[in-house]
């Protein structure tokens, strides 16, 4: 009997996650939802495409984050969303599946949208419809590595929509960006005489203005170069291994099997599209003056997005305010390394400095 009940409630769980997706209410001690908060799943047109976001808040009325992902074609809404789930108590905290990504892929997405200033238009018309549905004047942004591609053009070119952005994992100069990680990377197999990663990494060589190999359309040599930067802990300071994260897009309630199936499908299929106009990236020469606070969450260990050219570029920024954070114990993937730190400094430190109505 036992045996039926339990092979019972696997079905059961295993149709679940198949079938439907949702995010779970805002509930008190006694399981009630909590009055005035909000737990919403649902798609918004932008760029006359479909996208979907996931709002999360105990309280509406409270000022809103949204949370811009990596990749391009890695969303983080499972990870950001459980977490760093105690922000919902002080933000109405949004993440958005961007076009081509996750909960937003499809086979319909236009390939000639796939690029840079269609997200950013993308994302200006999400910052609007959040403003406008929520009444707000502003809000905050955190962008994460390819997220902080965008959080930063959007600072640049509409600072009256934000009251701060936060840069974790900052995107500086791409060319530079793969010229260290690379060499970082291969330092540490020489250090560890490790003759198979020696041998993959000489065989792509190191990159040629951010691109390994001849075919700047063949990612096959970055994906061999951040194979082993995982395995060094330039990604994840104490993991070696992506399973964990695999695991959160599965047991997700807001992804079905096949949508944690469609995020596979979206890296592949954004990289492909986007990637070599991802190594176009300067801010060094792009934008050297803001006019909104900003606040760089830089981890100690981080060679996916090296640290040191985070520390340059913050000593050249001219910012409205600039403060850059130390995270001692993370690499790339502060908010999911260092959840708590990064959730009390969100707090403490970004929304007491810059939210005019902070208590």
């Amino acid at each position: 009997m036992k045996r039926i009940v339990v092979l019972t409630a696997l079905v059961v769980l295993f149709f679940g996650m198949i079938s439907c997706s949702y995010t779970p209410s805002i509930v008190d001690a006694d399981g009630e939802a909590v009055y005035g908060s909000i737990a919403e799943m649902a798609p918004v047109t932008l760029g006359g495409f479909e996208q979907w976001l996931v709002i999360r808040g105990v309280d509406r009325r409270n000022p809103i984050l949204l949370f811009i992902h990596g990749g391009p074609g890695v969303p983080e809404t499972p990870l950001f969303m459980s977490v760093c789930k105690d922000l919902q108590d002080d933000f109405v905290v949004v993440t958005w599946d961007q076009r081509g990504t996750g909960l937003s892929f499809s086979k319909d997405v236009p390939t000639e949208t796939m690029n840079v200033e269609q997200f950013i238009t993308d994302a200006h018309e999400l910052v609007g419809y959040l403003k406008d549905r929520f009444g707000a004047e502003k809000i905050y942004i955190v962008g994460h590595s390819w997220g902080s591609v965008l959080g930063m053009y959007l600072i640049d070119r509409y600072p009256e929509d934000f009251y701060a952005y936060v840069g974790i994992g900052q995107v500086v100069n791409t060319y530079e960006n793969e010229r260290l990680s690379f060499e970082y990377a291969y330092t540490r197999a020489v250090e560890e005489g490790n003759r198979k990663a020696i041998g993959e990494l000489e065989e792509i060589g190191p990159p040629v203005n951010g691109v390994y190999g001849d075919d700047p359309s063949d990612l096959d040599g970055l994906m061999t170069q951040r194979k082993w930067l995982l395995k060094y802990n330039g990604v994840m300071h104490e993991e070696s291994s992506h399973l964990k994260y695999y695991f959160a897009y599965v047991l997700s309630p807001e992804y079905s099997i096949f949508d944690a199936v469609n995020v596979l499908r979206g890296v592949n299929y954004s990289l492909d599209l986007m990637w070599n106009q991802v190594l176009q990236v300067d801010f060094f020469t792009e934008i050297t003056q803001v006019q909104v606070p900003v606040y760089f969450f830089v981890g100690r260990y981080d060679y996916n997005t090296p640290f040191e050219l985070v520390e340059k570029y913050f000593d050249v920024l001219d910012a409205q305010k600039k403060e850059l954070v130390w995270f001692e114990e993370s690499a790339h993937m502060i908010s999911s390394e260092e959840p708590e730190r990064f959730t009390r400094l969100m707090v403490d430190k970004v929304l007491r400095e810059t939210y005019p109505k902070f208590p």
